[in-house]
């Protein structure tokens, strides 16, 4: 690999002829992704092949198991306008590589995407993609997201990079575009899967921070370079950053939400699904809402993340209210002090049968109590203290 911040050139990958990448790199050309009636022909006569029969004079009845005669020719047509080489000067320019399956680059958990996998990924980024998608999390959301979602998109991918973890997203406008900023701000790694190819500046007007993330991380589609997005190939490139990553966060969401595509197919992949919520009366939360209702869990920041995402043990810190003076009491203690009355005073003997302990040791916690400032005794009888001595050098187990 190249070193950390340069870009690789395409690259032939495993020890083979290049007959079968050659292939697939052409078939990126022909096929639009996520099509399983094509993968199944990939899986079936394999990259040259199914090219092959792309590239015949044949019948098209003939050409494709199940495939209408209209398909092939469609097809066919296709690859009429591909010629294999023309496109590798533009695809070396564009500055980057392409891997395949059983590459030693290539994240084997997209093969759960099954006959739906990508033929292939165009990468630009000098880091290694399998490396980095064993410990990452997807973060999604809406574009037109309000600046609450953008805060907690950054905040929670400042997070993740902090704690070492990759942030994965789509580089669109909103949440996308914030969770990149906050991994990029904390000096920590992003990836963006594209739905165009990776030489192409897709949102305008994130043409910096796509040259950022080039420099500083990756950028990865299933597309090949020249490409431009379409909105199918939005909603399909989102099963794979929900393949590509341990577990996707949808940060704010309408009902009918791109986001909740990418969480739906992470539930489908048995990957971790999670949702921040928002006020309940914003529309971009209602999506979230109606993932938390069912099985996304509840998560406000990337502590939480790393607890469901993470390794055994990475649990996140116990969450606590604000902290009351007798809460650091002991809780013999604190319960002769829920004993005394609210008003006026008691005997020990009162406090003692209220608190159900002896005389004695009631005794001896009204003493402590006193010290330490929650009681006060007239004569035999005792009282709350107006107030507890501000500054107590009370500690937890104390006697």
């Amino acid at each position: 690999m190249p070193a950390a911040g340069e870009e690789a050139p395409w690259q032939a990958g495993p020890a083979d002829d290049g007959r079968e990448r050659s292939a697939r790199s052409v078939l990126t050309r022909i096929l639009e992704p996520g099509d399983e009636r094509n993968g199944r022909w990939l899986r079936e006569f394999g990259a040259e092949g199914l090219l092959a029969r792309l590239t015949a004079d044949g019948d098209p009845a003939r050409a494709l198991p199940g495939a209408t005669e209209r398909r092939v020719v469609g097809l066919r047509a296709r690859a009429a306008g591909v010629v294999p080489g023309r496109h590798a000067d533009a695809d070396h320019g564009a500055g980057g590589r392409f891997i395949v399956p059983g590459d030693a680059e290539w994240p084997t958990q997209l093969d759960d995407l099954g006959d739906a996998r990508p033929i292939g990924l165009w990468l630009r980024g000098g880091f290694d993609l399998r490396r980095w998608a064993l410990r990452s999390v997807a973060l999604v959301g809406a574009r037109a997201c309000t600046p609450y979602g953008a805060h907690m998109a950054t905040t929670l991918a400042a997070g993740l990079a902090e704690r070492g973890w990759v942030v994965v997203s789509g580089a669109a406008f909103g949440v996308d575009g914030a969770a990149h900023r906050g991994a990029l701000a904390a000096g920590g790694a992003t990836v963006a899967v594209l739905a165009c190819g990776v030489d192409t500046v897709y949102p305008r007007g994130h043409t910096e921070l796509l040259g950022r993330i080039a420099r500083q991380g990756l950028l990865v589609s299933e597309l090949p370079p020249g490409e431009h997005p379409t909105a199918r190939r939005f909603v399909l490139r989102n099963r794979v950053i929900a393949a590509l990553t341990r577990g996707t966060v949808v940060v704010e969401a309408e009902y009918r939400s791109g986001s909740l595509v990418t969480a739906r197919s992470a539930q489908r992949l048995g990957r971790f699904t999670m949702g921040v919520p928002g006020p309940a009366t914003s529309g971009l939360s209602a999506g979230v809402h109606e993932l938390l209702r069912g099985e996304g869990v509840l998560v406000t920041d990337a502590a939480e993340v790393v607890e469901l995402v993470g390794d055994m043990g990475a649990l996140a810190p116990e969450r606590l209210g604000r902290v009351l003076p007798r809460d650091v009491l002991e809780p013999a203690a604190r319960q002769v002090l829920e004993a005394l009355p609210g008003r006026g005073t008691a005997t020990a003997r009162d406090v003692a049968r209220a608190a159900g302990v002896p005389e004695d040791e009631a005794l001896g916690r009204l003493y402590e109590l006193q010290a330490l400032g929650f009681a006060e005794r007239h004569g035999t009888a005792w009282k709350l203290a107006p107030r507890p001595i501000r500054g107590s050098n009370a500690r937890r187990g104390d006697a």
